[in-house]
C-alpha cells in the first residue's frame, strides 16, 4: 500500500474498513463507494465558524478516527495518524497516513498495523526528529522512518507505569519527551485512573520521568517553545484547564494560564509572534494564548484534537476525530497578529 497515490476519500475508506470491525460507527471511515458522490460537497461544508481572521479552506475526508496531525516542511507533507476505534484498545489496527500539503485529495498509507510487520494499536501524537517519526501509541513508544515506513523502534513505557502515551515532542537536545495522560479510552468514555507523566527519553534509550503526579493535570499536548526557551504543556483535566511551562531539564512545572471553564485542553502549536495555540475539548474551540490573554479563533469544532500547523502555507489542520475529517483553515493574519 505505501507508495501509491489515489484519491485520499477512496484509500482510506478501503484500508480503515478492513481494519475496524471493532471499532465505534463514528470512527469509521468514510466509505469508498460514497466518495465519488460526496467529496466535493463535502469537503466545502464548513464545521465551525472563525471568530477571527482565521478562513475555512476545506476538508479533508476519509479517515478513520484521525486524533492528531505533524506538518514537515521537508516532505511539504501533513502526517495524520488514525486511531480507528477505542483509543486505548490493543486491536493493531490503527495506521498513519501521508497527506501531500499541495494536493491534500491525494494520500498514501505509510504505515498500518497488521501490514508487513507493523505494530499499531491508537496512535495519537507524533514528532519528526531527522527521518525518525515519533509516535504514541498507548504505552509504546514507536519510530518509523518518515520516507519508506519501516520500523525502527518500538519502546515499552509500560515498566515506568504509562498508561496512555497522549504526545511527543523532540527538544533542542535531541532527547524526546512524552506526555502520559493517565487515561483509558473504551466504551465507558475518558475515565482518568493515573499516574500522569512526563517522560524524557534520552541518550542510549534511557527513560527518566522527571515530572509525575496528580499536580500534572493529566498532561497532553506538549511542544518546544523556541523563543521562551521552555517547554509548554497542556492539561486533559475536565474540571481543570491549564497551560503551564517547563525549563528545558523539565526540572519545574509553572502554570501561566489557567480555566475552569475551558478544559480538557489536548494539541498545542507555537506560533511565529511566540503566542500559543491550543485546543480545548470542552468549549470545541481554537485558542491563542499571548501574554496570558486568551482568544478563541475558531469555535464549534467538535473534539479538536492534537492540531498541526503548515508553515508554508499558513495553514492550521485540526483533527475532527468524531467526523473522520481533518480541516484546514488559513490562519495567516491570526500567526502575526500583535
Amino acid at each position: 500500500m505505501t507508495g501509491r497515490l489515489l484519491t485520499l476519500g477512496a484509500l482510506l475508506a478501503a484500508i480503515a474498513l478492513a481494519g475496524c470491525e471493532n471499532a465505534e460507527p463514528q470512527n469509521h471511515a468514510t466509505r469508498a463507494s460514497d466518495v465519488t458522490d460526496t467529496a466535493t460537497a463535502v469537503q466545502g461544508v464548513q464545521t465551525g465558524y472563525s471568530v477571527s481572521g482565521a478562513r475555512f479552506v476545506r476538508n479533508v475526508i476519509g479517515f478513520g478516527g484521525p486524533e492528531a496531525v505533524r506538518y514537515d516542511p521537508e516532505l511539504d507533507m501533513y502526517f495524520v495518524s488514525c486511531i480507528v476505534g477505542y483509543g486505548s484498545a490493543k486491536d493493531n489496527n490503527g495506521y498513519i497516513v501521508r497527506v501531500k500539503a499541495d494536493k491534500p485529495d491525494s494520500g498514501e498509507v505509510l504505515v498500518h498495523g497488521g501490514v508487513n510487520g507493523v505494530m499499531l494499536d491508537g496512535p495519537k501524537g507524533m514528532a519528526i526528529h531527522g527521518d525518525t517519526l515519533w509516535v504514541a501509541d498507548i504505552n509504546i513508544l514507536r519510530g518509523f522512518n518518515k520516507k519508506s515506513g519501516a520500523v525502527l523502534a518500538n519502546i515499552d513505557f509500560t515498566p515506568y507505569g504509562a498508561v496512555q502515551l497522549n504526545d511527543v515532542a523532540v527538544g533542542p537536545d535531541g532527547q524526546v519527551r512524552v506526555t502520559d495522560t493517565g487515561i483509558i479510552m473504551g466504551p465507558y468514555g475518558v475515565q482518568h485512573i493515573g499516574p500522569d507523566h512526563i517522560f524524557v527519553l534520552g541518550p542510549g534509550g534511557r527513560i527518566t520521568a522527571p515530572q509525575q503526579g496528580p499536580d500534572l493535570h493529566q498532561p497532553n499536548g506538549i511542544t518546544w517553545d523556541s523563543a521562551g526557551k521552555r517547554w509548554i504543556v497542556l492539561s486533559f483535566d475536565r474540571l481543570d484547564g491549564q497551560v503551564a511551562e517547563l525549563p528545558l531539564d523539565m526540572s519545574t512545572r509553572t502554570v501561566i494560564w489557567q480555566s475552569k471553564i475551558t478544559t480538557q485542553l489536548d494539541g498545542v502549536e507555537m506560533l511565529p509572534d511566540h503566542s500559543i495555540m491550543f485546543t480545548s475539548w470542552a468549549d470545541s474551540s481554537i485558542h491563542v494564548l499571548r501574554d496570558s490573554t486568551d482568544r478563541k479563533i475558531i469555535r464549534q469544532v467538535p473534539v479538536p484534537a492534537d492540531i498541526g500547523v503548515d508553515t508554508r502555507r499558513h495553514r492550521l489542520a485540526i483533527p475532527l476525530s468524531m467526523l473522520g475529517n481533518v480541516q484546514l483553515w488559513n490562519i495567516d493574519s491570526v500567526r502575526s497578529r500583535k
